[in-house]
């Protein structure tokens, strides 16, 4: 089966302390191949631990985890990360700054191409160039550009690309518009979503903005608590709107959702 499978995911920190917390909760998702899925929720909601659950940066209580039918749940995470792309809030991270962009992405895309060397022909260069020209901000020209050297949207912008260049079965995107000012961000969401679309990914988006929410993509799910309480997709979302994401919320929790600051009130 195409794409990710949680069952039955558990972690609690710091067990048997003071400053217990159960972080998931026994967290049952199911993301087809191709699904598009935009991640709601306050902070300590969970959506971070997920992403670092499926990225393998612990060890679970319980349960399991399937990428495109492989059972990855005692995986280490550099072996995720041959098929898992990420991209995170902070432009400066994931990216070599004392590196040329083609460099960057050269890095990257040994993954697809070789994982035993690291070089760049012309062949590679040429099609760096052709997907740097994608992004309409003018880097297909700024190949032995360092990264460390440009601005946050266009570092993120090339960011995407690094994460999505060798084709990964799955890319996660951990708020990363949030560091940028509102026009560059948009700017960056558009990038996103023509490059999920055209590369047909499976993708997760952790965002606090539920207006992006309930625009990108074809599903969202709202998390509390470390479980997933709404899932919302087809018909049903299309009709959704803010404020009626947030009533339903109240329905489920019991508890009210600060759209502004995505805060628990």
């Amino acid at each position: 089966m195409k794409g990710l499978k949680l069952i039955g995911v558990k972690k609690t920190f710091e067990r048997g302390t003071p400053n217990e917390k159960v972080a998931l909760g026994g967290v049952d998702l199911e993301v087809a191949g191709g699904d598009f899925i935009t991640v709601l929720g306050s902070n300590g909601a969970g959506k971070s631990t997920l992403f670092n659950a499926i990225l393998g940066k612990f060890r679970l209580d319980r349960g399991q985890i399937l990428l495109d039918g492989e059972d990855i749940t005692r995986q280490r995470d550099y072996q995720r990360a041959l098929n898992i792309g990420c991209l995170y809030q902070d432009p400066l991270r994931g990216t070599a700054p004392n590196m040329t962009i083609e460099e960057n992405l050269a890095l990257a895309y040994t993954r697809k191409a070789s994982r035993s060397f690291f070089a760049v022909n012309r062949r590679d260069s040429a099609h760096f160039r052709d997907l740097l020209k994608e992004l309409d901000l003018g880097l297909e020209d700024r190949l032995k550009t360092r990264m460390g050297l440009l601005s946050g949207g266009q570092r993120q912008a090339a960011s995407l690309l690094m994460a999505t260049i060798a084709e990964p079965k799955l890319l996660l995107l951990d708020e990363h518009t949030a560091a940028l000012d509102p026009a560059t961000a948009e700017k960056v969401l558009a990038l996103t979503k023509e490059i999920v679309s055209k590369r047909g990914l499976t993708c997760l988006m952790i965002t606090h903005n539920m207006q992006s929410a309930l625009a990108l993509g074809n599903r969202t799910i709202v998390m509390d608590g470390g479980r997933v309480i709404l899932d919302v997709s087809g018909r049903e979302r299309e009709s959704m709107t803010v404020s009626g994401l947030l009533e339903l919320f109240r329905e489920r929790s019991g508890r009210e959702l600060d759209n502004d600051r995505m805060l628990l009130r």
